[in-house]
């Protein structure tokens, strides 16, 4: 069972079908045809969550009926995906969506009409040029990471053919523009905040120079500021695409599916023929476009305005979702576990995760009306973190934790205050900001010492604590009042906020001895 078969039509698709693979139903020549001559969608970055996510939401459409062009991809930074991921395998991939229960659903994925690498020393940059002259193009997307939007100083001095993404993509903006000023949505779908203005920096910060240099017309930076021709959206997207999964590769070995071979290109992209992701998605998109664009709201798309992308990004960031992954990293560390979802199984992290979310977080949390916060912790805590396909570990979320805190928790600490909430409601939150002292310290609850994972401001707050032993019952605490007391690190002082002494208690208690973290948290998630 090969992906190449399917194109050239020597398959058995009744022997797919009863193993359980999905198999297009749509006319592949017949939409590649369409799409190459009246293409409406290019998006940049072919990584594992555009196959799993965007590309799949389209191929979902073509399957229904409901669109009649595909995707095409355009890779700005490894073109050895290209080389090994899309053209051996005439475009296709196997979209594998792994289920809390432990089985698998797979679905071939055709949406993708052309692979290009997206560079001048290419033939394929005269076909992106050709592509955003055309009429018909509506939307270019991204998921190229949040570092992929940065720009350098030195590509700024690269005139008309930079190297950087953003530099490439106001260079094919710019074609457009030459082609009569056409109208086009730039929209990011990467994880990262008002993505839409880092996509809209990016793209400027090249077109000013140019037309300061001019190389470039000022009508070009008027044709970018307006919003009738060129749209930023903002979005919120939340997926998550481990690496391939080896149980995955053995599940479909076991099918008679040959395609299942790991990629590491030379720029440690990890990747295979097919993907694998957890089935719970979101995609809030701000509703502004201004060429159409395809109808994704009927595969599950939320199109809104700005305001509310704004709200769902908050919910997810500050009441949701991430204060929930940092509690649990911190203590996942100190209690020694290496998977996120083998901690779902214990019992007082369950639901120590559970009342952070439900109790402490949500009186607070901002409603953005299209997703229900009650349910979005539900998805989070009963169909995403127990996930056992999810190779996901409390060390990777640890990282950088320094700069998770304020936002994480600082925030609904503020709306707390503002709102004159009662703060003895605040239990479990601040039991994670005590027990991130001790994950300063590096010792673990049986007492042997431990690396905390890297983040630029560990030795400076190791330091902090570096007075404190664990086991010492007389010592004194008087070093936590500098750093509970960092605005910088928890968005407020502690202190000032009334919460530095019930913190100060709880440190005392998870720095007694050996077996104080699971006591200590055993104590208050019983307690609350």
């Amino acid at each position: 069972m090969k992906l190449t078969e399917i194109l050239s039509g020597e398959f058995n698709p009744a022997e797919w079908e009863s193993k359980g693979y999905r198999l297009p139903k749509f006319n592949i020549a017949e939409v590649r045809e369409k799409t190459f001559r009246e293409p409406v969608w290019v998006h940049f970055g072919g990584g594992n969550i555009f196959r799993a996510f965007p590309a799949a939401l389209l191929n979902g459409l073509l399957n229904d009926g409901k669109f009649d062009r595909g995707v095409i991809v355009a890779e700005t930074f490894d073109f050895e995906v290209v080389d090994k991921v899309y053209q051996p395998y005439g475009n296709l991939s196997l979209s594998v969506s792994l289920q809390p229960s432990g089985t698998i659903e797979k679905t071939v994925i055709a949406s993708v009409t052309e692979a290009l690498k997206a560079d001048y020393v290419f033939s394929d940059w005269q076909r992106l040029t050709e592509i955003f002259r055309s009429p018909t193009l509506q939307m270019i997307s991204f998921t190229i990471t949040e570092k992929g939007y940065a720009v350098a100083p030195a590509d700024l001095e690269c005139g008309l053919k930079p190297r950087l993404a953003m530099g490439k993509v106001a260079a094919l903006l710019l074609e457009r523009f030459n082609a009569g000023a056409l109208p086009l949505t730039v929209q990011s779908m990467d994880n990262c905040s008002h993505n839409g203005d880092k996509v809209r920096a990016g793209v400027f910060a090249y077109a000013e120079r140019w037309v300061e240099e001019g190389l470039a017309p000022e009508d070009f930076l008027s044709y970018l500021r307006d919003g009738t021709k060129i749209a930023f959206p903002w979005s919120m997207i939340d997926k998550i695409t481990p690496r391939p999964h080896e149980k995955v590769k053995e599940l479909l070995a076991a099918d008679g599916f040959e395609d299942n071979a790991y990629i590491e290109t030379a720029r440690h992209t990890f990747t295979a023929p097919f993907v694998n992701s957890e089935e719970v998605q979101y995609l809030v998109i701000e509703d502004h476009y201004t060429n159409g664009r395809p109808p994704l709201e009927t595969a599950g798309v939320l199109f809104t305005s700005r305001e509310t992308v704004d709200k769902v990004e908050t919910m997810k960031v500050t009441t949701c979702l991430n204060p929930l992954h940092t509690a649990m990293s911190i203590f996942g560390c100190l209690l020694g576990y290496d998977l996120i979802s083998a901690e779902m199984a214990d019992e007082d992290l369950r639901p120590f995760i559970q009342k952070i979310g439900y109790i402490e977080a949500m009186p607070v949390v901002t409603d953005p009306v299209v997703l229900n916060p009650y349910e979005f912790i539900g998805d989070v805590i009963l169909r995403r973190l127990p996930n056992p396909f999810m190779p996901d570990s409390p060390q990777r979320i640890a990282m950088d934790t320094s700069h998770k805190l304020s936002i994480r928790f600082g925030e609904t600490i503020k709306k707390y205050i503002d709102r004159g909430l009662d703060m003895d409601n605040l239990v479990l939150i601040p039991l994670t900001l005590a027990g991130y002292a001790r994950y300063l310290k590096g010792i673990l609850d049986d007492g042997n010492p431990f690396s905390p994972s890297p983040d630029p401001n560990l030795a400076e707050l190791q330091a902090l604590v570096a007075p404190l032993e664990v086991g010492r019952p007389d010592q004194d605490y008087g070093c936590l009042k500098e750093l509970y007391s960092r605005a910088d690190i928890f968005g407020l002082d502690l202190y000032e906020a009334g919460l530095g002494g019930r913190i100060e208690g709880m440190v005392r208690e998870l720095f007694s001895g050996p077996g104080a973290v699971r006591a200590t948290l055993h104590k208050y998630v019983k307690a609350r």
